[in-house]
Parts: C-alpha cells; sequence; structure tokens
C-alpha cells in the first residue's frame, strides 16, 4: 500500500506533466507508475491537493493556474450585485474554478462564493460597496468592471 503522501506526490508530478481529461485518465497513469487507488482515494486526494478542472484545460493544480486572467479567458460573462450579494456568470463548467481562484485569494470585501456550473454567488462581508468588490476582484480578474450589468 502506498503512503498518501508517495500517491499525492505522483498525482502531483503527473498533472505538471500530462494533460488529464478524467479521473479515469489519472486512475491509469497511476496505475502505470505501480500506484493502484480507488476512485473515492483519488477524489480526497485531489480535494486536499485543491486540483481544478476546467472544460478547456482538464485538470490543473493551483500553481498551474494563472492568478490573473482577462475575464473572458476565465468564461466569465456578466457580474451584478443586490444587497450583499453579487452573482457572476459564465460559461457553462467554468463556474467552479473562478470560485476557487476568488476563494484562494485574499479579498477583504468577499466572505465566500458558492459555485454551480456556471453561476457564482458571491457572498460580501457588511459594509463593502459593489464598487469595493470590483476593487479587490480586480486583482484576480483584471478588467472585471467591464463585465458588470
Amino acid at each position: 500500500m502506498q503512503s498518501t503522501t508517495a500517491r499525492r506526490k505522483a498525482l502531483q508530478e503527473i498533472l505538471e506533466q500530462t494533460t488529464i481529461y478524467s479521473q479515469e485518465q489519472l486512475q491509469e497513469q497511476l496505475q502505470s507508475k505501480g500506484i493502484q487507488t480507488t476512485q473515492a482515494t483519488l477524489s480526497r486526494d485531489m480535494k486536499a491537493l485543491q486540483i481544478l478542472k476546467t472544460p478547456s484545460d482538464g485538470y490543473r493544480l493551483p500553481q498551474q493556474q494563472s492568478s490573473s486572467l482577462h475575464p473572458s479567458a476565465q468564461g466569465i460573462l456578466s457580474i451584478e450585485f443586490s444587497g450583499q450579494n453579487g452573482v457572476i456568470k459564465t460559461q457553462p463548467g467554468h463556474a467552479p474554478a473562478v470560485a476557487a481562484r476568488i476563494d484562494h485569494h485574499p479579498c477583504p470585501s468577499i466572505m465566500g462564493t458558492l459555485a454551480g456550473d456556471d453561476t457564482i454567488l458571491l457572498v460580501l462581508r457588511l459594509g463593502f460597496t459593489p464598487e469595493e468588490v470590483l476593487d479587490n476582484l480586480s486583482a484576480i480578474v483584471p478588467n472585471i468592471i467591464e463585465y458588470r450589468i
């Protein structure tokens, strides 16, 4: 039985060297390195390593994600605000990666996100205006203001 550390290190090496689009491919790559794992264990490892899946790039490690991409490159279609909430609309499949990027970047005006397939709910902290939120988000998503409705 492989140790968790060795399995996760192999997983990182595979993702750094190969484009992977499914967990089955990932299991096959691990198997070729002599590592047997279940889908449940693989899912836990992927969560622990904060691996993201994008429609165009497949599974990616957080450090492989650009921290500052143009909104259209991230699939963002619009952002609007209502009270202490904001909603970002994305192309299908892009919301989880964008939300993860927001959650892992210090943003004093955003308490957290909730992502579906193509929609992200931004939960804003009290006392911040939409303009301040957009200013904070611009460090992660340049020109995000252009997508405001």
